[in-house]
C-alpha cells in the first residue's frame, strides 16, 4: 500500500510466511510524481521521491530486503506513462519481479492515464511487452477487476498473450464486500499466466475460498497491516 510497503515494514512481515516481497507503488516519471504530490497535499499518504533519486532508493531498498532474506522473492510496484522508466527498475540488479500498476485508482493518477486507468489504453499490449522483451526480472501486472467499460477476462489474456508472468488480480466487485471469486475462478481457468489473487485475505474462510478459485498464489496487504492476520500463512 502505498506510502507503508517499504523495506522496513517487509523485513519484519516476511518470516510470517511469505515468498514474495513487494515495494511500493512507485511513481517514476515526472507526470506521477507530480500526481503523487497532489495526492499527499490531500492527505493521503504516498511515496514521494524526486526524479533524480527514486531509482537509487528502489535499489536500496532491494538490497536492504535482500541481505536479511536472501530466498525471496522482491517485487517493485510501480508506475510510469511510459515503458522506458519501469525497463529501467526492471533491470536493478538484485529485484526479481517488477510490476507494472494498472491498478492505483486515486483521481490525480487517473488523470494523467495511469493506474486502472491504463486498462484502457489501446497500446496496453505493445506496452506490457516493451517491458517484458527489455528487462532481466520478471514481469507482473497488477490490475483492478470490474473496472467499468473493461472487460477483465480479456485484459487477462490479454496480458497473458503480451508475454507477462503474473497477473495480480485485486478482485473486487462493486456493492460487494469479498472477492469476486467466480472472476478469479473465470480468469485462473482460462490463462497460462500465474494468477495472484488479491482482495478480502481477512480470515481463514476467504483464504480457502481464494486457494479454491484456483490461482496460483495470494497476496494480503490491509489485514497484515492492521495486524488482524488470524491464521497462519504457511498452512495453507
Amino acid at each position: 500500500m502505498a506510502g507503508i510497503t517499504n523495506a522496513d515494514f517487509l523485513n519484519k512481515v516476511i518470516p510470517l510466511g511469505f515468498d514474495v516481497a513487494t515495494l511500493g507503488g512507485y511513481s517514476l516519471d515526472a507526470p506521477t510524481i507530480e500526481a503523487s504530490k497532489k495526492i499527499i497535499e490531500r492527505g493521503r499518504a504516498e511515496f514521494d521521491f524526486p526524479l533524480d533519486e527514486i531509482f537509487t532508493h528502489i535499489q536500496n531498498e532491494v538490497n536492504s530486503i535482500k541481505s536479511v532474506h536472501s530466498d525471496v522473492k522482491v517485487s517493485a510496484n510501480v508506475r510510469a506513462t511510459t515503458a522506458q522508466p519501469i525497463i529501467d527498475v526492471g533491470n536493478i540488479e538484485n529485484l526479481d519481479i517488477v510490476e507494472i500498476n494498472c491498478h492505483c485508482r486515486q483521481e490525480e493518477i487517473l488523470a494523467i492515464g495511469c493506474g486502472q486507468e491504463m486498462l484502457s489504453r489501446p497500446d496496453l499490449s505493445n506496452f506490457i511487452s516493451q517491458v517484458v522483451d527489455n528487462v532481466k526480472s520478471q514481469v507482473s501486472v497488477k490490475i483492478r477487476a470490474n473496472v467499468e467499460g473493461t472487460d477483465t477476462l480479456e485484459i487477462a489474456k490479454l496480458i497473458d498473450d503480451a508475454g507477462a508472468d503474473y497477473l495480480h488480480i485485486d478482485a473486487m466487485k462493486k456493492g460487494v464486500f469479498e472477492a469476486d471469486w467466480e472472476l478469479l475462478s473465470e480468469i485462473s481457468n482460462n490463462v497460462n499466466i500465474k494468477v495472484i489473487g488479491n482482495n478480502s485475505v481477512n480470515s481463514r474462510e476467504n483464504l480457502e475460498k481464494m486457494i479454491n478459485t484456483g490461482v496460483d498464489g495470494f497476496s494480503i496487504a490491509r489485514s497484515v497491516i492492521s495486524g488482524n492476520l488470524d491464521f497462519n500463512i504457511t498452512d495453507f
